[in-house]
C-alpha cells in the first residue's frame, strides 16, 4: 500500500509495508518559502501522534513538523540537515524528513486522503 493521507497541520504519510515516511505537503512548503534549516529527531526515538517530529525554519517562520501517526524513528532524512532546501525542491518525494515502524496502523483511519485534503486546503484559500 503506498497511498498517501494528510493531516490538517500538512503532514503526509506514505506507508510501505509497517515503515510510515512523513513530510511536508507542497501545500506547507509553499506557505514556509525557503526552507534554511531542518531539526531531525533521534534514530530510536518513540512518537506519538501528535508529537513533534521535526522542525522545519523558513525564510518565513520556524514551524513543528507532527507525527500523523505513532511509531519508532527507524530513519531520518539527514541530507536535509546539509540541504533543506530539497523541502522546497520535493516536499512530497525526497524531501521527507522522518521514518517510523508503526506502532498502531488503525491511527491512518483519522488521516485525510489526497481527494479530502485538497479539498481542505482549498477552503483555506
Amino acid at each position: 500500500m503506498s497511498d498517501i493521507r494528510f493531516t490538517d497541520q500538512h503532514e503526509w504519510v506514505r506507508v510501505d509495508d509497517d515503515v510510515a515516511t512523513i513530510g511536508i505537503s507542497d501545500y506547507a512548503q509553499e506557505q514556509l518559502g525557503d526552507v534554511v534549516f531542518v531539526e531531525l529527531p533521534e534514530t530510536g526515538k518513540t512518537l506519538s501522534a501528535g508529537d513533534e517530529a521535526a522542525v522545519v525554519e523558513s525564510v518565513k517562520a520556524a514551524s513543528e513538523v507532527y507525527a500523523p501517526v505513532s511509531g519508532e524513528v527507524v530513519e531520518v532524512n539527514g541530507a536535509l540537515e546539509d540541504e533543506p532546501a530539497g523541502v522546497n525542491e520535493d516536499a512530497m518525494g525526497n524531501g521527507w524528513f522522518v521514518k517510523l515502524k508503526l506502532s498502531d496502523a488503525s491511527e491512518l483511519d483519522k488521516l485525510m486522503d489526497e481527494a479530502a485534503y485538497k479539498e481542505f486546503c482549498d477552503g483555506l484559500d
